[in-house]
């Protein structure tokens, strides 16, 4: 499976070079954004001027300054409003990644040896060796004689149906790693169209800030912003830690095939679930997102999301049971 995830790795940096490529877009929606904000700003300080006149009261500079400040970030939104923003939390990224990848190569280092042990465990028996080295095998047909026809036929079926077993267990393993990477795409790729519109369009939302009654589109747009940039690193976290349990796991394993007196099975059972459970979770990485930042005003939003997330977790688990029954009763047995 190392094509495929590097297959995946490779479109996960596509979607952040089509989201670097894309920022430049949000230069275009300026010039409509500063036109909404200063006849915003029209508004704004004309109306909080007169009512102090009207009122005989002294008129409070302070806050009429607010749409000015405005205007200076939508006039460098690029550099000023998303250049600050990612440079913060791009070490948030980084960091949470390295876990990720600290863990998963961890995990792939225990793996290779529990095969290898598992490997050797089955040789050193001699009543599976055969199943799982070719050389015995021969050297075993070829103790037998003519007479012996019913043990060698035996024989034959008996690797045959090991191979088979294996090929099976190989390929449901492929599968649920095809469907785990994708779920984890899928994610990257919705993540990365919302930030797109955000950037994109975000400098509208600066500019219907200064409006009345508009003024929590700043804020909310800051806080979906963020909320929806912690995706990845939420992700990073998620993947990390699956990938810590499947590693405490393949230690046990490691420790049990030490044994020389211990066989082991050749099945995957644990290993299947976990990623049954990574398939899952990956749709609630957004609703954990949210719990980290509260992006006021989008309830409704969140509750689909989450809502959209439990209907595909058991929509992947449906087919993978469906895909496990039709490989068979002992494939799963742990």
């Amino acid at each position: 499976m190392y094509l495929l995830t590097t297959n995946f790795d490779n479109l996960h940096r596509v979607l952040r070079t089509l989201y670097t490529e894309m920022m430049p877009l949000c230069g275009d929606m300026a010039g409509v954004a500063r036109g909404i904000a200063g006849l915003g700003a029209l508004f704004y300080v004309a109306y909080r001027i007169w009512q102090s006149l009207s009122r005989a009261e002294p008129v409070d500079v302070l806050p009429l300054l607010r749409p000015f400040a405005v205007g200076v970030a939508i006039m460098f939104f690029p550099s000023l409003v998303l250049g600050t923003l990612n440079g913060v939390l791009s070490p948030i990224v980084s960091g949470t990644h390295r876990i990720m990848q600290t863990q998963t190569l961890d995990m792939n280092e225990y793996r290779a040896q529990k095969d290898r042990l598992e490997y050797e465990s089955m040789r050193r028996n001699p009543e599976t060796a055969y199943l799982v080295d070719k050389t015995i095998f021969e050297e075993r047909l070829d103790e037998l004689g003519v007479t012996d026809a019913a043990e060698i036929c035996g024989m034959y079926i008996d690797r045959a149906m090991y191979n088979t077993k294996r090929w099976f267990q190989e390929q449901f393993r492929n599968l649920l790693e095809l469907l785990f990477e994708a779920a984890a795409l899928v994610i990257d790729t919705i993540r990365t169209f919302f930030l797109v519109v955000l950037s994109i369009l975000g400098p509208v939302a600066f500019a219907l800030s200064v409006w009345d009654g508009f003024q929590s589109s700043l804020t909310q747009w800051l806080a979906r912003y963020v909320s929806i940039y912690l995706w990845l690193p939420v992700s990073d976290l998620f993947s990390a830690v699956l990938a810590r349990i499947q590693t405490v796991m393949l230690q046990r394993d490691i420790e049990q095939l030490s044994d020389p007196s211990f066989i082991p099975d050749g099945s995957s059972t644990v290993y299947i679930i976990f990623m049954l459970i990574g398939i899952i979770g990956y749709f609630t990485i957004p609703t954990v997102a949210n719990w980290i930042v509260q992006a006021g005003g989008g309830g409704t939003y969140y509750r689909n999301v989450t809502h959209t997330a439990a209907q595909t977790g058991s929509y992947a688990t449906g087919a993978a049971g469906a895909t496990a029954g039709n490989i068979g009763g002992r494939l799963l047995k742990r």
